[in-house]
């Protein structure tokens, strides 16, 4: 029976159980033993992150050979066009490669939690969202990306990956899927794909 859990991760909360600088981890929030994150998030962005415990769950999410699509809530400094998510769609090149949007869309804002600290706001310089799905993981890859089409990322949300979204799971909140049916819905979603 394996187990798989949604965690909507909180700005500031490593990608991991411990930390030797004292930040706060994953282990602040999830008490579940023998569970391991499933891919990663990076420390400075929010949102779904799943754990798991059987390997080749955590396999089918994290490996890139699998392609599993990740969508994210940007919000972004400067005002989001068609023509920024077209740059974004047809492909930009960042330093290790080129990178490309499975989707891109401008979007209203999302109705989100307050992010602690708050995003500075500047009165002179407008910001915008925008929803972005990637089929990679790099590094700070949306962070990276949007900077290249002149938006830069002031807040970054992961609001879904592959078939599983965060819901209605409150910040620092977790759901737990056990039995058969964790593998199965990854299963289901690689099959349906291809």
């Amino acid at each position: 029976m394996s187990k798989l859990v949604l965690f909507n991760k909180p700005y500031h909360v490593l990608s991991q159980f411990t930390d030797e600088t004292g930040r706060k981890t994953l282990a602040d929030f999830i008490h579940i033993k023998e569970i391991y994150p499933a891919g990663r998030l990076d420390y400075d962005s929010e949102g779904l992150l799943l754990l798991t415990d059987d390997g080749q769950l955590q396999s089918l999410i994290s490996h890139p050979k699998h392609k599993l699509i990740k969508t994210y809530w940007a919000q972004v400094e400067g005002t989001v066009d068609t023509s920024h998510c077209q740059s974004l769609l047809d492909g930009v090149e960042l330093k290790d490669g080129p990178a490309r949007a499975i989707s891109c869309r401008p979007m209203a804002p999302p109705d989100l939690w307050d992010r602690v600290p708050p995003i500075r706001q500047r009165k002179t310089v407008s910001d915008s969202w925008l929803e972005i799905s990637i089929a990679e993981g790099r590094n700070r890859q949306i962070r990276r990306m949007t900077a290249v089409v002149g938006l830069p990322t002031l807040r970054l949300v992961r609001s879904r990956i592959g078939s599983l979204s965060l819901g209605s799971l409150s910040l620092g909140e977790m759901k737990q899927i056990t039995g058969r049916n964790a593998t199965e819905i990854y299963t289901q979603y690689l099959k349906e794909k291809n």
